[in-house]
């Protein structure tokens, strides 16, 4: 199981990693954050990245906050932590 904190910006223009911020990563949603908007895409997001099912993604920390600890079910530490290196500025 694997564990990540996130900097959420909701209403971006697009869904991207924006790259780090301390411990966390940033990340733009382009949803808005009303009705549950922004944590489903957070969490369509973090499934897509890790090919697991949204239902294997939770937000365990954050839901009402912008800095959210997501827990990814059937994806390594290290796997996703692979996956998101790419996203950081060169």
């Amino acid at each position: 199981m694997a564990r990540i904190t996130v900097k959420v910006h909701p209403r971006a223009r697009q869904t991207r990693v924006a790259g780090r911020l301390g411990g966390a990563w940033k990340l733009d949603l382009a949803a808005p954050p009303v009705d549950g908007k922004a944590n489903e895409a957070c969490i369509r997001f973090f499934a897509d990245l890790a090919g697991v099912p949204q239902s294997r993604v939770r937000i365990v920390l954050g839901l009402s906050n912008r800095t959210k600890v997501i827990e990814i079910d059937g994806a390594s530490q290290e796997v996703l932590e692979s996956r998101l290196t790419p996203f950081l500025p060169k």
